[in-house]
């Protein structure tokens, strides 16, 4: 059982959010005394029909609870929002707490404003990070099968693919389809796969869309799905202009790599140091690494990526209020000399003061002319994230 680094106010009622099979409902169960809390879970299907068909059912047994039962637990709240109007309710009016965990945040858009308006704090539960796994932790394990807690329940490879595409699967069947945010299920997942492909790439709209038969804006539309879903996320363009930022493409990263080699059916390819593929890899685990602590720790933390027009790009840009701006390139070589650097030294004149860091697997901790060069896990100690 690993210790995750969420922390809830545990005064006040909150959303917490996150992808299927993150361990929300682990991590509410043990966060909450069973004899002090009501747990309602919205998988079951007789539970889900129940209170679909009488929402008001919930009001009925809270007013019910004892004074001892400060807290209601309801969880995968998206399956029946119309609970949100009677949990809102219940808060105003009685002294009990709710906490609404959601897997998609789509259905919710519409019905949680009155929740969201300073009545319940939201927060994200992640796949599994370094300072979580501690001694689990195996980079080339988590570039090939990702972070999910289940796939560290599982005892060999075959295991942990056929776990990964089941979990794509689900995603589809329950996520997408019963919840019928497309109608047309083939077309969107073609789209998965060339997505999963682009991965950590600056998004075409264009060329997805004539890949997959479709137009860009459903395109645009699909790739909504995924963020609404918490199966992945934009990291927008940078440029001190907000106008400019909204036009420029992002870059588009799946939450966890192993789902992302599950969905582009890369899951039995081997990943070789020193390959493109491994390269590209290694991208995908420090940006999310990076998203995710943030989330925890930083959440006032802007994250981008820089392009400019001649091709130079920093992968990872971070705006810190009060803080220096964060450049990062990110190279998986486990040595690393001033030629991994001049990308970065070429960038560091247009900011003030910036802090440039080279991010490797190299473990020697180097400065080249203004960039100081540092083990991932040293980089997550420098921005006070591990």
């Amino acid at each position: 059982m690993f210790q995750r680094l969420l922390q809830l106010d545990g005064t006040h009622s909150c959303f917490l959010f996150g992808a299927r099979g993150t361990g929300k409902t682990t991590f509410i169960r043990r966060a909450f005394d069973p004899e002090a809390s009501l747990y309602i879970d919205l998988l079951d299907p007789e539970t889900e029909d129940s209170y679909r068909r009488s929402p008001a059912r919930l009001e009925s047994e809270v007013m019910a609870l004892p004074d001892s039962v400060r807290w209601v637990l309801i969880d995968e709240v998206q399956r029946a929002p119309r609970l949100l109007d009677v949990a809102h309710r219940l808060i105003e009016n009685t002294g009990k707490c709710f906490v609404l965990t959601g897997s998609s945040a789509r259905k919710l858009k519409r019905g949680a404003s009155n929740l969201l308006a300073g009545r319940a704090f939201v927060h994200n539960l992640f796949p599994l990070t370094a300072p979580e796994l501690r001694e689990a932790f195996a980079l080339d394990d988590i570039l090939r099968w990702g972070c999910l807690p289940t796939i560290y329940s599982l005892a060999n490879k075959a295991a942990k693919n056929a776990y990964l595409r089941a979990y794509t699967h689900t995603y589809l069947k329950e996520e997408i389809a019963a919840e019928q945010i497309t109608r047309r299920l083939d077309p969107f997942r073609e789209f998965l796969e060339v997505a999963a492909q682009a991965n950590g790439t600056i998004v075409n709209y264009a060329n997805i869309a004539r890949d997959v038969g479709v137009d860009p804006k459903t395109v645009v539309s699909y790739f909504q799905i995924l963020e609404d879903t918490l199966i992945g996320f934009h990291l927008p363009a940078y440029h001190r202009s907000v106008r400019k930022q909204q036009r420029a493409n992002p870059k588009f990263y799946f939450f966890d790599p192993g789902v992302k080699r599950a969905l582009d059916r890369t899951l039995e390819l081997p990943l070789r140091g020193g390959t493109y593929e491994y390269g590209k890899a290694f991208e995908h685990f420090v940006v999310t690494q990076i998203a995710h602590l943030a989330r925890y720790r930083h959440p006032d933390w802007r994250l981008f990526h820089l392009r400019t027009g001649a091709g130079a790009e920093i992968d990872l840009l971070i705006e810190r209020p009060g803080l220096p701006t964060v450049l990062i390139g990110i190279k998986s070589a486990e040595r690393v000399d001033e030629r991994d650097t001049r990308v970065l030294q070429g960038f560091v004149g247009d900011f003030k003061l910036p802090l440039a860091l080279c991010v490797s697997r190299d473990a020697a901790r180097m400065r080249v002319g203004k960039v100081l060069c540092l083990h991932w896990r040293d980089a997550l100690d420098e921005l006070n994230l591990a």
